[in-house]
C-alpha cells in the first residue's frame, strides 16, 4: 500500500478496467451473465462483444459486434460503454468524447424502466465524461470536473445498490473500485471489498480476477495466484489472464529469488504474446516490455 495520495488523474486511470467489467450475457434476449433469475434485457451483439473480451481477450472482434450493436441496440448504454473503453485504451480523445456522453446520455433514459442499470450505467457515464475531461483538459485545468464526477459515479452507485443490495453486476463494478482505491490509499483497509468480490459479484471468472489484480497490488502474490488460476478454468483462452498470472509469478519469484517462477512466468507471457494481434496495440507494447525486463533477470545469477 502507497503512502501517498493518489491524483484525480491516478484514480481516473486506475478505474479505467472497470468501466468494461460492468457487461451482461445470456444466450436469449437478455443477454445477462450475472444473474440466472430476474435477468435484465441487454442485446446479443453487446453478448457477442462481451464474449469476445473477456472470454476470449479478442478486441478487434469485440469492435466489430459492438459497431453491429450501435445500429440494433442504440438504446443499450453498455455498448457505449464498452466503446468508450475500446477509444480510452487506444487513446482516440474524439470517440471517447462523443461515447461516454452517449453512455451517460441512454444511461438516464433506461433509469425510466431499468433503474438498477439506469443508475449503475449513469455512475459509468459520469466516470467516462470526467476521464474525458481529463484527457483533454490535463490534471491542472479538469481536476475540479473529474472530482465532481467522481462524487457523482459513487452518487449513482449507492442508488443502483439501494435497489439490489445484493445485485452481483452492482458488486462486481462497486467492489472493483473499492479494491482500487482501498489499495492506493493509506490507511484503507481492501478486505471488505476483496469479500464484496469473492461473495457477491459476477460473473466469478470477472470476480475472481478482480481478486487477483488487487491480491497482486498488495503483494500477497499466494493469494493472487489462486485467483488468477480460478478466472483460468473457466477463461483459458484469454491472453491478458496469461499476462496477469505472469506478472504474479515475476514479482513473486523476484521477491523469492526464484528461478524456476521466473522461467514460469516467462512462459505465461510467452503465451500471452502469442495472441497479439487480437490484443490492443498499448498492451501489447507493455506486455513485450516486461517480457524483456524478465529475461535480463533470467540472465543474471539468482
Amino acid at each position: 500500500m502507497t503512502n501517498q495520495l493518489p491524483t484525480p488523474q491516478h484514480l481516473f486511470s486506475l478505474l479505467a478496467a472497470v468501466i468494461t467489467f460492468n457487461l451482461g450475457v445470456n444466450p436469449t434476449f437478455s443477454a445477462d451473465p450475472f444473474r440466472t433469475s430476474n435477468q435484465h434485457r441487454i442485446g446479443d451483439k453487446t453478448e457477442a462483444a462481451f464474449q469476445a473480451i473477456f472470454r476470449d481477450g479478442n478486441y478487434p472482434a469485440a469492435d466489430r459486434y459492438l459497431q453491429q450493436a450501435i445500429t440494433s441496440e442504440p438504446n443499450e448504454p453498455l455498448a457505449y460503454a464498452m466503446k468508450a473503453s475500446l477509444a480510452y485504451a487506444s487513446k482516440d480523445l474524439s470517440s471517447l468524447d462523443t461515447y461516454a456522453n452517449k453512455t451517460l446520455e441512454t444511461a438516464q433514459k433506461l433509469t425510466a424502466t431499468d433503474p438498477l442499470r439506469g443508475n449503475l450505467y449513469t455512475a459509468v457515464g459520469h466516470f467516462l465524461v470526467g476521464a474525458t475531461t481529463l484527457k483533454n483538459k490535463g490534471t491542472v485545468n479538469g481536476t475540479a470536473d473529474a472530482l465532481n464526477r467522481l462524487r457523482q459515479v459513487y452518487e449513482y452507485i449507492d442508488k443502483a445498490e439501494a435497489i439490489t443490495p445484493n445485485d452481483p453486476e452492482v458488486n462486481l463494478l462497486k467492489g472493483y473500485m473499492d479494491l482500487m482505491l482501498a489499495v492506493n490509499l493509506p490507511f484503507s483497509n481492501p478486505d471488505e471489498a476483496i469479500q464484496r468480490l469473492k461473495t457477491s459479484a459476477g460473473p466469478q471468472y470477472l470476480a475472481e480476477r478482480g481478486v487477483a489484480i488487487g491480491y497482486r497490488d498488495l503483494k500477497q502474490y499466494d493469494q493472487a495466484l489462486t485467483a488468477v488460476n480460478q478466472a483460468l478454468k473457466t477463461t483459458a483462452n484469454n491472453p491478458e489472464l496469461y499476462y496477469l498470472k505472469g506478472q504474479i509469478l515475476k514479482a513473486q519469484g523476484k521477491n523469492q529469488r526464484n528461478s524456476g517462477l521466473l522461467r514460469e512466468a516467462l512462459n505465461n507471457f510467452d503465451q500471452a504474446i502469442a495472441k497479439k494481434s487480437q490484443l490492443p496495440e498499448n498492451l501489447v507494447k507493455q506486455m513485450e516490455r516486461e517480457r524483456r525486463t524478465l529475461v535480463e533477470v533470467l540472465a543474471k545469477p539468482m
